[in-house]
């Protein structure tokens, strides 16, 4: 049996690996970082003389807390600890550096996609296609047979790559003009982004992603670009994906959606976009990654 000091040596090296997992779970650092911290109290208090495979045993500690946590969480329909700031916060832009680092790591979209999945489906999702493990380990851990473990991750599947809609060219095409546009919002490039919306473009949104006094409804290249510019800070923590099937943006500081925007491309500019922020609207928006 090893020693405590050689059981946290062992634990440490497997550290990173079970951060990733968690997050990529919960979608929150500071949920992982407690995840990983009541893995190691587990570790601490079981009798490891019969763990053949410590790797995959914390593996499989660290999912069942995390699925707990995810249907807990379910359970009180709330939100993460580290919840996302308010549109009218101001802050959009101001995630830790530590935080900017994991949802780059693991992306945005992919952050956004997997918050709609339920508790079972996404453990068995990142558990199989993130880190590769088998679905008869797999099962056991969703307490689900392993034929139905591998439905779980097949829908899940399913709802992340989505329905695609635009095929082949038309989807490359309208991919690259929406982000040509994201490229130059996030610079404030306002020549950039006249280049890139039609001249009757229209911009429509919801009330709630506006600040107050600016209308919901906005015509022209011109004027849309002025305000792009205007509110270019939410950019930052934007990224593409397919919504309602057509490539559009999600914003999403710390990797929880706050808005959407559905664009429409013709030819090779952007005619027109909405931007949808109410709650119940973005809960029912078909929202999944882009193709690679």
């Amino acid at each position: 049996m090893p020693t405590e000091d050689g059981l946290a040596r062992e634990f440490e090296v497997q550290r990173d690996h079970l951060h990733a997992v968690a997050y990529r779970m919960l979608g929150s650092p500071s949920e992982a970082d407690d995840a990983v911290q009541e893995t190691w109290l587990r570790l601490a208090r079981h009798d490891v003389d019969d763990v053949r495979n410590l790797p995959g045993w914390l593996t499989t500690v660290v999912s069942r807390i995390c699925l707990d946590m995810l249907r807990g969480r379910a359970a009180r329909r709330e939100e993460p600890l580290d919840h996302p700031p308010r549109l009218d916060s101001g802050a959009e832009e101001n995630e830790p550096e530590r935080e900017a680092v994991l949802i780059e790591s693991v992306g945005r979209a992919l952050l956004v996609v997997l918050d709609r999945l339920g508790p079972d489906e996404r453990v068995a999702f990142v558990l199989h296609d993130l880190f590769a493990v088998p679905f008869d380990e797999i099962g056991p851990i969703v307490g689900r047979t392993t034929p139905t473990a591998k439905k779980l991750a097949s829908r899940a599947r399913q709802r992340v790559r989505g329905v695609d809609v635009t095929a082949g060219q038309e989807l490359a095409a309208q991919r690259h003009v929406v982000e040509a546009f994201l490229r130059a919002a996030r610079s404030g490039d306002l020549d950039g982004l006249l280049s890139v919306l039609a001249p009757d473009v229209v911009r429509t949104a919801d009330a709630a992603a506006l600040p107050a006094g600016v209308a919901t409804t906005v015509r022209g290249a011109g004027s849309v670009a002025a305000e792009t510019v205007l509110l270019r800070r939410r950019s930052q923590v934007a990224a593409l994906a397919l919504v309602e099937g057509h490539p559009g943006i999600v914003v999403a500081p710390r990797g929880r959606l706050l808005l959407a925007l559905t664009v429409t491309v013709h030819g090779d500019r952007v005619a027109g976009y909405r931007v949808t922020a109410d709650p119940s609207r973005l809960r029912g928006l078909p929202i999944s990654l882009l193709p690679c």
